[in-house]
């Protein structure tokens, strides 16, 4: 609660200059195969009709892509795709957060030397010594937040809510064409949700 009033008090403050300072971001898997919903897979069937025949939905577990999204008020700026058979941890989120600081530079002028505010969750890579260290030297400010309700992360609700949505009932075979769907739906989607034409930053 003291958290949320004291984002609030900025607010008033600041109003959209505290805003438009956040950047948010956060790791999703995308999966080569995830099944349709039940709400997906309805069909329009008469009364006599017999029921459609479905396949046992089969998760593949070793097919999936590890994608980190960061955004502002303004749309994407860093798509990136974790190389097969690594893991996040605090040196490779530190390769990730110099590629957001130069698609913020190339994307965003102004914001670096106005400041970054960074939101992103409390996860062990996130919160390590040498991640802080980095986030010091670019004097980005680190947002503190109350912990997410109901779970659901600014990335979770604005983007990969929708993108796995989309994504159910489509089946990859390599990670090359995952990654391929996924950066074509944001430019198709995101984009047009924020009114913005341009190209975005592909890791």
């Amino acid at each position: 609660m003291a958290l949320s009033l004291n984002h609030l008090q900025r607010y008033h403050e600041e109003e959209y200059g505290f805003l438009s300072h956040i950047v948010t971001g956060e790791e999703t898997w995308c999966h080569h195969f995830e099944p349709e919903s039940k709400r997906q897979s309805k069909q329009w069937k008469h009364a006599t009709s017999p029921p459609p025949k479905k396949s046992k939905a089969v998760h593949t577990i070793s097919g999936k892509v590890m994608m980190s999204f960061f955004f502002d008020h303004k749309g994407p700026l860093l798509v990136e795709f974790l190389e097969r058979r690594t893991t996040i941890n605090a040196q490779r989120y530190q390769a990730t957060l110099q590629n957001l600081k130069r698609a913020i530079k190339s994307k965003r002028p102004g914001l670096l030397s106005n400041g970054v505010i960074l939101l992103h969750d409390n996860a062990h890579p996130h919160t390590a010594n040498a991640v802080k260290t980095i986030l010091q030297q670019f004097r980005w400010e680190t947002l503190e937040h109350p912990p997410y309700s109901p779970d659901l992360s600014p990335c979770d609700f604005h983007v990969f809510g929708p993108l796995k949505q989309a994504i159910r009932g489509h089946r990859f075979t390599r990670d090359e064409e995952v990654c391929d769907w996924v950066q074509a739906w944001i430019r198709q989607q995101l984009l047009q949700r924020w009114n913005r034409p341009a190209s975005i930053a592909m890791g």
